[in-house]
């Protein structure tokens, strides 16, 4: 006999099936009466046992509608070859990663010139509220939002690169286009980090309960100093990242 709490044991029973695929991704749970029956539970135990499997994101709740098992088509991002001027590109670097896993991107755009908080200061070496340029991306993998990004470039830069305040997109990417102007990004510093969505952020990407955002702050160098500092925030359950360091003939060695 389980110790544990009767909706409790409903949400252990019900993920069980989701991962092993008895629900797939889409799928509409059983009616909370014929769940109820099914584990001899009043209504108000399977409601919290599906109230569990809501805040943990494993399915949604609509009004009228029930419950059903959220789409978790995770895209998978290379952030070592991201931005890398060496790898063959399409335009921009999310741009061509997306387009190479067969999938279809979409962003919009947001330019404004304003000030610099603490946080991305400490990173661009300046003053705390100084001028810096914002250009904000909000970004989608096959209609669904991907993420936000959120890339800070200082004042001084303003001057020598100036279509960085223009509007809209620049086709071959900001790191190509200060590229060309001589100020090439010779390495970046990357920090990850975990937390619960802002409300703005899980109005933006469309983020259900229980699910946490993944925050990548990337801070890029040119040969002497700092030239730009993007926060990416995306989906924690749709998304993944690795990294390729080193010598990896091995691994290489082993798919053959």
């Amino acid at each position: 006999m389980s110790k544990q709490p009767k909706y409790q044991q409903v949400a252990d029973a019900l993920r069980r099936e989701i991962d092993n695929g008895s629900y797939e991704p889409g799928a509409r749970l059983p009616s909370e009466a014929d769940l109820a029956a099914r584990f001899d539970a009043s209504r108000n135990t399977v409601r919290s046992g599906l109230s569990l499997l809501v805040s943990q994101g494993l399915i949604s709740s609509s009004q009228g509608l029930g419950y059903e098992v959220r789409k978790h088509e995770v895209f998978e991002l290379n952030a070592s070859r991201f931005e890398n001027l060496n790898f063959p590109q399409n335009g921009d670097a999310y741009s061509t990663d997306v387009t190479s896993a067969g999938r279809r991107p979409h962003q919009t755009f947001r330019v404004e010139v304003t000030t610099t908080s603490e946080y991305v200061a400490q990173r661009l070496k300046v003053e705390p509220s100084s001028r810096s340029v914002l250009r904000f991306c909000h970004r989608f993998v096959d209609e669904v939002p991907w993420s936000t990004q959120a890339t800070h470039y200082p004042d001084w830069l303003i001057q020598e690169a100036p279509r960085l305040t223009e509007p809209g997109d620049i086709e071959e990417g900001t790191t190509r286009y200060l590229a060309s102007l001589g100020i090439e990004q010779v390495g970046y510093a990357d920090e990850i980090a975990t937390r619960m969505p802002t409300p703005e952020e899980a109005r933006l990407l469309e983020i259900g309960a229980g699910v946490p955002v993944l925050l990548w702050t990337r801070t890029g160098y040119s040969a002497d100093r700092p030239i730009r500092c993007t926060v990416t925030t995306l989906r924690g359950d749709l998304n993944r990242m690795n990294y390729e360091i080193g010598d990896l003939s091995a691994r290489e060695n082993e798919a053959k």
